[in-house]
């Protein structure tokens, strides 16, 4: 095996804020593994929401707008306390990254030395063994360093061997979007002949939303933008409703069985009223605003359910693994960018004029 070098190149988040607080050097100390952990040489990475949120600590409570009004420049509000998901401060410096494909070049104390070589997933969301319910968890590139490196170390059990024709930068699109989404429809029970809405489909979580609950047989309406519409229906959609158009108006009242949302916003309320009784909400975002107004009659006269999702179970993620490896899903790349640039992968990112993943190369120099 070669040796592998001390310093490496990758992106520090050094705070909350704009574009400024991600600064690119090439003279990071390569992490070393230790027990029960390995060490992934990264060949490729993705841009997640999860990733500008935190950049501009959008999760502080203090903040009450959309995710886009401060990706340039971050918020005036002090999130420095709970500017991360966890309603916590941030460690800076950080290497973000959420989605991370690669190889195992080294390991650790205890982790078998059969390892090396394989190239695996890492997972985006990681329950930790001190969980009494479940559902305390980390995000890669949070409360560890993540993706943004070509170098990065994960527990040995959250690094997922996979075995697929597809390309390093195909199969980064997959943890964090895909992982949330499938965790999602687990969540809520979608099941088949079900009529499901998506929203924002056009981007990372909603282009897999659509694909996984195609693969439950369920018939899905997805929401974007008219220059997208053809795109989402490749990926399986069978109706599109042109973002911002109302839905109720679109669907009518009572015609869903199950929301699937990651924008929430101002259009909120008629989610709730184009679901049929005793149907079922479920979000994992909130990009158009997270503050909504929600008429509770609405929600026990048609005895709804609604779900929050954000912690993945293991076996969620299994289940993705396989079908990948089962070609049951496909890749959605919008664009790639060299790690160097990250700054213009998330302005792209930002302008929502790509459909599905925007792909950061991290092998390119």
């Amino acid at each position: 095996m070669n040796q592998l070098p001390q310093k490496m190149r990758g992106v520090y988040l050094t705070g909350y804020g704009g574009f400024e607080k991600l600064d690119y050097r090439t003279d990071i100390d390569v992490p070393t593994p230790k027990a029960g952990e390995v060490l992934v040489k990264i060949a490729a990475a993705a841009v997640n929401n999860t990733d500008v949120n935190t950049r501009i600590g959008w999760y502080s409570k203090k903040v009450t707008s959309d995710t886009n009004s401060g990706g340039a420049s971050g918020f005036q509000a002090d999130v420095q306390e709970d500017g991360s998901w966890q309603g916590q401060a941030l460690i800076f410096p950080r290497i973000q990254g959420a989605d991370g494909c690669g190889t195992i070049v080294a390991v650790g104390e205890g982790v078998s030395q059969h390892r090396i070589g394989e190239r695996v997933l890492i997972r985006s969301v990681q329950e930790r063994p001190s969980s009494e319910n479940g559902l305390e968890c980390i995000t890669y590139g949070s409360e560890c360093d993540g993706a943004f490196a070509e170098y990065a170390v994960s527990l040995a059990e959250e690094a997922f061997a996979i075995h697929s024709d597809l390309s390093d930068q195909e199969l980064t699109t997959f943890p964090c979007s895909y992982g949330t989404a499938e965790n999602l429809i687990c969540r809520v029970g979608v099941k088949k002949d079900d009529v499901v809405l998506v929203t924002g489909a056009s981007g990372g979580v909603g282009s897999a939303l659509v694909q996984l609950a195609k693969i439950r047989g369920a018939k899905v309406i997805a929401v974007c933008e008219a220059t997208k519409a053809d795109q989402v229906k490749g990926y399986g959609a069978d109706e599109i409703i042109y973002r911002g158009a109302s839905y109720i108006e679109s669907i009518g009242k009572m015609k869903v069985d199950v929301v699937l949302d990651v924008v929430a916003g101002n259009q909120w309320p008629e989610l709730l009223e184009i679901l049929k009784k005793g149907g079922k909400y479920g979000t994992s975002g909130a990009i158009g605003g997270p503050l909504t107004e929600l008429d509770v009659r609405t929600l026990y006269l048609k005895d709804l359910s609604l779900f929050g999702s954000t912690h993945q179970t293991r076996e969620s993620f299994c289940n993705l693994v396989r079908y990948i490896e089962e070609g049951k899903i496909k890749p959605v790349v919008g664009a790639e960018f060299p790690l160097k640039d990250i700054v213009k992968a998330q302005k792209a990112f930002l302008a929502k004029t790509y459909v599905g993943k925007i792909v950061l190369d991290v092998a390119a120099k």
